[in-house]
């Protein structure tokens, strides 16, 4: 009997220490997983099958996301970002890929990704941080401290404390679309995966940012090879610059010095120069490789529009310079929707070598693009965005209740910025 009473207290000392995590003063900071113990359901938007936005499905009975890894953080969301791969995945693209990243070892039993909650962008406060995250717990516990020294000072009162312990750690992200996204009353994220929002805008903006900014920073910077130190004076072209990978990738360019041609509409014209952009060709008043190949050759092409493009696109790179054409237009989803993880590997392991070396011969680089969540690269932008060198594009904002309209406007496509999606209240006073 003595045995089994010291084996219960043993466990449940392990579990106590393994639940809290105390702070440099000695108290215990906070629970680990109270919010998951406390609370089972929230709030959100989720579908049960793919389909039209029919399958859009309200819900207060979402199950609530849990803390699995220690890197990972618990955020309330504010507000969320609402993109075209939204609409995507909603009729089922990319759902092979997604599946197997979800769970590459095929251990989930159900074997299903549903009810599966979109939106990948989220502006928000952290709630909780796994036990490995330091630099978020840090800068909460400094905060903390800082503010409880000030109300000691200011005022002995006990609802003044209060206040003040009550302050989060304001974040901003792009949710990576294997997981759980934020039209939801709460998400787990990786804490690399994230960064401080910046100081200068609203969650509402923030929530327009993240998601278009890690995307073009994958291109430009990972597969483009460009930085703020190599970019002056270099001509980049945007096929399609009104969108929201567009818009954010002019003014990034604009600010490290680059020369930025456009491609748009007529009546986007103004909007896309008021961001920065140096030179736009109109589409609409016909094709558009006869008016660029009479401008100079470019050290870079970005293309959002794909189709026939990569035809004629890399005649305008400048050769043997070591130009490139990405394109963030690429099959490789398809394929493997269509054929199969494996075999649709293949075909775009082949399908891409193979544009590639042809290109290579003409002395240009051909290079596929691919989102990727980067809470560093959103450090960079962050600072950009708070010196005012790039400013958050909102073409429309929608309550909660309101998110199958966002996606129909989504849906439609001609976009001058970003849906924003506003799913708490409360978020402008944190």
């Amino acid at each position: 009997m003595n045995f089994a009473k010291r084996f219960v207290c043993r466990k449940v000392a392990i579990h106590l220490s393994n639940s809290h995590v105390v702070s440099r003063s000695g108290n215990l900071r906070r629970q680990l997983s109270t919010s998951s113990r406390s609370m089972t359901v929230m709030p959100a938007w989720v579908i049960d099958k793919y389909g039209t936005n029919d399958v859009l499905r309200f819900t207060r009975n979402a199950s609530f996301p849990t803390i699995s890894y220690p890197n990972e953080v618990l955020i309330k969301v504010f507000a969320a970002g609402l993109n075209p791969l939204d609409v995507g995945m909603r009729s089922g693209y990319g759902a092979v890929t997604m599946s197997m990243k979800r769970d590459p070892l095929g251990m989930n039993q159900s074997s299903s990704e549903f009810p599966l909650v979109l939106g990948r962008d989220v502006s928000g406060v952290i709630m909780e941080c796994g036990l490995d995250v330091k630099y978020f717990r840090e800068r909460d516990e400094d905060r903390h401290q800082r503010s409880l020294q000030r109300s000691t000072v200011e005022s002995g009162s006990r609802s003044t404390r209060m206040n003040t312990r009550s302050k989060k750690v304001i974040v901003w992200a792009a949710v990576p679309p294997w997981k759980q996204g934020s039209l939801a009353e709460f998400v787990v994220l990786s804490a690399n995966e994230i960064s401080l929002k910046p100081k200068s805008l609203s969650h509402t903006e923030a929530a327009a940012v993240p998601y278009v900014a890690a995307t073009a920073w994958s291109a430009l910077v990972n597969t483009g090879g460009l930085n703020k130190d190599n970019c002056a004076c270099k001509r980049i072209l945007i096929l399609g610059g009104s969108g929201g990978v567009g818009t954010f990738a002019i003014q990034m360019l604009k600010a490290w010095g680059a020369h930025v041609t456009v491609t748009c509409s007529q009546d986007a014209e103004r909007f896309v120069r008021e961001l920065g952009a140096d030179h736009t060709v109109d589409y609409t008043a016909g094709p558009v490789e006869e008016p660029l190949g009479a401008l100079d050759k470019f050290d870079l092409i970005l293309d959002n529009i794909g189709g026939d493009a990569e035809r004629w696109a890399l005649t305008l790179l400048k050769p043997w310079s070591g130009a490139k054409y990405v394109t963030l237009v690429t099959p490789f989803l398809q394929n493997t929707d269509r054929l199969g993880l494996a075999d649709g590997m293949m075909k775009t392991a082949l399908t891409v070598g193979g544009k590639a070396l042809k290109h290579l011969a003409s002395g240009v680089h051909y290079r596929w693009g691919f989102f990727a969540p980067s809470g560093p690269a959103l450090d960079e932008v962050r600072d950009m965005v708070d010196a005012g060198q790039i400013r958050p594009v909102v073409e429309e904002t929608f309550g909660f209740s309101q998110v199958p309209e966002a996606m129909e406007k989504v849906e439609k496509g001609h976009a001058r910025g970003k849906t924003v999606v506003q799913v708490s209240q409360g978020g402008q006073d944190l």
